[in-house]
């Protein structure tokens, strides 16, 4: 069984950093807010396993050029290579396999993972200390490293998960490392506040010139035991998690993720919601593989699956 660490290896790889400028919404707030009530951790990204004919249709998609910062990427790593189809945003984003793109049970249709992330040097270590209280009591800690093609690995990221044991579906929560930022090959912005390891920081400007501009929801089918795990981190990152019956509904404010609890054979992505740079006028409806994907009249996108 693959672990969920070189499982996060092969997910998190095909986000590259480059230069970014300015402050979105959840950034802004995390630099001016000292209260305890802000949330230590913000939704980064998700990624899901489709079957291959929706996989191919989003590989081979021209309109998603010109919707999103669209990059597709092939990675290699312990496991194999894989190819991952990332919709790259100002501080999220998304990123979408095939069957069998990703290694093991981690590359079975229906396999998702969320992953969430601080925007100020330290505060991983409070949401790790605030674990126990969340019936954590041997959170899984490690640190990734990144190498740029020349052999010298530079720390990248230091994370943590509930548990190694899960279903289809796992969730982290990850700090960017202050050396990587300070690494000239990152290509990154200076901080835009003491202590900045945010995401807008992180990823590139692309988003600028095309429609998506972040991801504000995401809705995912998980199973109860993966959800059950899953929990306990997000109210320890100080996220707001509403629980229920036959599922979960969590925000840092900016990007809400639901959860619905379900047999493993019905788990997946479900629906992926974006705001816009602009309203682009007129309702587009693009059709890819077992997929929709609406944009417009307003500035916000739906994506079905």
């Amino acid at each position: 069984m693959l672990s969920r660490r070189r499982m996060l290896q092969a997910v998190v790889a095909g986000a590259t950093a480059t230069t970014a400028a300015g402050l979105a919404p959840a950034s802004a707030h995390a630099a001016a807010s000292t209260s305890r009530k802000r949330p230590l951790t913000y939704y980064n990204h998700s990624y899901a396993v489709l079957d291959r004919a929706t996989a191919d249709a989003v590989e081979h998609s021209d309109y998603l050029h010109t919707f999103a910062d669209f990059q597709i990427r092939e990675t290699t790593g312990e496991q194999g290579t894989w190819i991952g189809r990332y919709l790259l945003g100002r501080e999220t984003y998304f990123e979408l396999f095939g069957v069998g793109d990703l290694p093991g049970k981690d590359g079975e249709l229906g396999a998702a993972g969320t992953g969430v992330s601080t925007e100020r040097d330290g505060d991983l270590a409070e949401v790790i200390a605030r674990l126990p209280g969340e019936g954590v009591p041997d959170p899984v800690e490690f640190q990734q490293t990144r190498d740029f093609g020349d052999g010298r690995p530079v720390p990248w990221f230091d994370a943590v998960f509930t548990t190694q044991q899960y279903d289809t579906f796992g969730a982290w929560a990850m700090e960017y490392r202050p050396e990587y930022f300070a690494d000239p090959r990152s290509d990154t912005e200076p901080p835009g506040f003491p202590g900045d390891v945010g995401r807008e920081r992180y990823l590139s400007d692309g988003y600028r010139d095309r429609l998506m501009r972040d991801v504000t929801g995401v809705h995912l089918a998980v199973t109860g035991s993966d959800l059950a795990n899953t929990v306990p981190l997000l109210r320890a990152g100080g996220m707001r998690v509403k629980t229920r019956p036959d599922g979960a509904v969590a925000s840092d404010g900016y990007t809400t993720v639901r959860f619905d609890a379900v047999p493993q054979d019905r788990v997946g992505l479900r629906r992926v919601r974006m705001c816009l740079n602009r309203p682009p006028g007129t309702r587009h409806r693009e059709r890819l593989g077992t997929s929709t994907l609406l944009v417009g009249p307003g500035p916000k996108a739906v994506w079905t699956f």
